[in-house]
């Protein structure tokens, strides 16, 4: 174990802070929550999946609004173009030259709310984004702002007029959460939470942009031993050769798993990445990056969930002495 680890101590600090002022606008998902600051800790983005009603939206805006930075909503529909989120150029007589007009994705946090209601035109103008956090438009490139997140939502149940996401954008996600019906008695407290004012309407800014930005900095210098990069391996390889599977996890897969891992165990306080952390994000970073031979549509992602829980049953984690 190396000796010169980084203080990591403001990241659990953060961490705690944005978790405690958006659970108070989301009653009984302390859970998801996590995950949803550790995706924006890892500097990653967000697939939020589940049916209509259960706060997706709501949890995104909580996020957004529990940060001083910039943040904009986009409804996703077919009519959507790429220029309404890349930006386009334009020809300004007064001036004599070309402009450029920013489009939604010049943000801090892009609420792309039900995303699979775009074409699939629209949808691939966000891989740039998503990927390189930048924007080419006609031969000129445009850096984004940092820290830069994606919180996209969409219904699995509902198909019509809708055009699936293909795995190459599923990829750029680096988890896919759902929601899932409260408890009732999370529920009762819901009600009578919202009954007079929407807690989400007072809540205040509890980070800055900046902060948000070293503190992923500081994520990605927590130290992963080898042992621990062998067991990411292992896990994919797995994968990669399980009968119920047709796809394994990609390479890029492997990079998320362990970028989830490092922003979990700073979280947790630790400035080193242990195989638990490992294990504690593999399901929500793996499972909408295989592909299961048998299962379809909503059952797929379960599936997924219960091959991967085998796998990690399967591949042994590294013993204490060889960390």
């Amino acid at each position: 174990m190396q000796t010169n680890l980084p203080d990591v101590s403001p990241v659990r600090t953060l961490g705690e802070r944005l978790t405690r002022n958006i659970n108070r606008a989301i009653m009984g998902k302390e859970e998801v929550v996590r995950k949803v600051v550790l995706c924006l800790l890892a500097n990653g983005h967000l697939l939020l999946e589940d049916i209509p009603g259960t706060g997706k939206t709501t949890l995104a805006k909580a996020l957004a609004k529990s940060i001083g930075c910039a943040c904009a909503r986009v409804q996703f529909t077919p009519d959507l173009l790429p220029s309404d989120l890349t930006g386009v150029s334009f020809y300004n007589q007064k001036e004599q030259r070309f402009e450029f007009k920013r489009g939604a994705v010049f943000t801090n946090i892009l609420l792309a709310d039900e995303i699979n209601r775009a074409t699939p035109r629209t949808q691939s103008s966000l891989l740039e984004c998503m990927e390189e956090r930048q924007v080419s438009v006609d031969g000129a490139t445009y850096p984004l702002a940092a820290p830069f997140l994606v919180m996209a939502t969409q219904n699995p149940i509902e198909i019509q007029g809708t055009f699936p996401l293909p795995e190459a954008q599923l990829d750029r996600f680096l988890m896919r959460l759902s929601m899932g019906y409260p408890a009732p008695e999370d529920e009762k407290r819901m009600l009578l939470g919202y009954s007079a004012e929407s807690p989400l309407e007072g809540l205040q800014p509890v980070a800055e942009a900046e902060e948000v930005a070293a503190a992923q900095a500081l994520c990605r210098q927590v130290h992963v031993g080898e042992a621990v990069c062998g067991y990411i391996v292992a896990i994919a390889e797995a994968s990669r050769s399980d009968e119920g599977l047709r796809f394994g996890a990609s390479p890029r897969a492997s990079l998320a798993l362990l970028h989830a891992a490092q922003a979990n165990a700073a979280m947790e306080g630790r400035a080193f990445v242990l195989p638990d952390d490992v294990k504690a994000v593999c399901a929500d970073v793996l499972c909408h990056r295989v592909l299961c031979r048998a299962a379809r549509g909503a059952q797929a992602k379960e599936a997924a969930k219960e091959i991967l829980r085998q796998i990690l049953v399967r591949v042994p984690a590294p013993t204490e002495a060889a960390l």
